[in-house]
C-alpha cells in the first residue's frame, strides 16, 4: 500500500492547463538493483531501477518495512542503505509509516520533530531519544525531511507535498481522481483504541463541522459550534478532540486557511476580501495564520500558485 499510493498520487498530478502535463516522473528503485523484491504478501514487487536512480531524484520517499525498520538503531543503518541516502543528500526526503526508522537511524532526524505509526511511537522514542516524536499527527513537515504516520497517512503526506509543490487546486484534483479527501481531519490519535461510554456512542460533532464549513466567513464561537451538536461546550470540546485530534478552534483555523488558499489561487480578490470570506476578518489576521500554516505570506502564495502552475519534479 505504501508503495502503490506514491505512484497513484504523484502519478495523478497533472497541470491544470488544457494539455494536462504530468507534474512528476515516478520511479521505484531497490538497493539490490532491478529485479523482484520480497513482500509480506503472496506476490513480489518488481523494481526496474537500482540505487543510481537516487542520484537524480528531486524527492525520495521511503515506504515501510516493519520487520526490518523497527530493528534499526542510531548509526545502525546497513552500509548499502547509508550509501543510497548519501547519494540522495540533495533531495527532499520523506518516509511513510515505519520508514521513519530509516531516516532516524541515518541521523537525519536528530533535533527534529517526526512521527511514525502510533503502534511504533514508543519504540521509536526509546530508540532515538534525540528525535522529538509526535504520536498524534498524520505527518510532520520539517522542510527537506518529512515523516508520516501509519500506512494510509502516506496519502495525507503525498497530498501535502503536491499541495506545497503545485498548489491547492492541483492537490484537490489529485484527490478527486483518486477519490480521497484533500484534507483528512485531525491526526492519528483518533485511531488509537480507547473506551467510549456507550451512552455517548451516537453523539458526534460531524454536524457541527459540516455547519462550520458552510459558515467559515462568520465569526464563529465555541458556544455556537457546541449548539450545532446539541452539546455543552465542555462535552463538545472533549468529543471534538477525540474525533479529530484537534481543538475546535485549531480545526476551524485550518479550514479557514484552506479556504484562503483556494481563493488566492482561483480568484482576483484583494487580500482584504480573501480575509473576510475565509473568516479571518482582517488582512493582518489572515497573514498571521497563513504564514503559520503555510509558511509564506498570502501574496507570495498567490504569485506562486495562481492558475495552479508550479515546478515539475521527480
Amino acid at each position: 500500500m505504501e508503495l502503490g499510493l506514491v505512484h497513484q498520487l504523484f502519478g495523478a498530478a497533472r497541470s491544470l492547463s488544457l494539455a494536462g502535463e504530468r507534474l512528476y516522473e515516478v520511479r521505484t528503485c531497490a538497493l539490490s538493483g532491478p529485479g523482484l523484491i520480497r513482500t509480506d504478501t503472496d506476490f513480489p514487487v518488481g523494481a526496474q531501477h537500482g540505487p543510481e536512480a537516487l542520484e537524480w531524484a528531486d524527492t525520495v520517499l521511503i515506504p515501510a518495512s516493519h520487520e526490518e525498520d523497527e530493528s534499526l538503531t542510531p548509526g545502525g543503518l546497513p552500509a548499502p542503505l547509508a550509501r543510497a541516502l548519501d547519494s540522495a543528500a540533495h533531495a527532499r526526503l520523506a518516509s511513510i509509516c515505519t520508514g521513519a526508522f530509516v531516516l532516524a537511524a541515518a541521523g537525519l532526524l536528530d533535533g527534529r520533530r517526526a512521527t511514525t505509526h502510533w503502534l511504533s511511537t514508543d519504540l521509536f522514542a526509546r530508540t532515538f531519544p534525540s528525535v522529538t516524536v509526535d504520536p498524534d499527527v498524520l505527518y510532520v513537515d520539517e522542510g527537506r525531511i518529512l515523516t508520516s504516520a501509519g500506512e494510509a497517512a502516506g496519502v495525507d503526506l503525498c497530498l501535502h507535498m503536491i499541495r506545497g509543490d503545485h498548489g491547492a487546486a492541483v492537490a484537490a484534483d489529485v484527490a478527486r481522481r483518486t477519490v480521497v479527501p484533500p484534507h483528512r481531519e485531525g491526526g492519528q490519535a483518533q485511531y488509537i483504541q480507547r473506551p467510549v461510554p456507550a451512552q455517548e456512542s451516537a453523539s458526534t460533532t460531524s454536524a457541527a463541522r459540516e455547519w462550520a464549513q458552510e459558515h467559515l466567513s462568520d465569526p464563529l464561537t465555541l458556544g455556537e459550534l457546541a449548539a450545532q451538536a446539541s452539546m455543552s461546550v465542555r462535552t463538545f470540546n472533549r468529543r471534538f478532540r477525540e474525533e479529530t485530534g484537534l481543538t475546535p478552534m485549531r480545526w476551524l483555523t485550518q479550514r479557514r486557511v484552506d479556504r484562503a488558499r483556494e481563493l488566492l489561487e482561483s480568484t482576483d480578490h484583494t487580500v482584504d476580501r480573501v480575509a473576510t470570506e475565509a473568516g479571518f476578518g482582517t488582512a493582518a489576521s489572515l497573514r498571521q495564520h497563513f504564514v503559520a500554516g503555510v509558511g509564506v505570506a498570502p501574496g507570495v502564495y498567490r504569485s506562486t500558485f495562481r492558475g495552479g502552475r508550479g515546478a515539475q519534479g521527480r
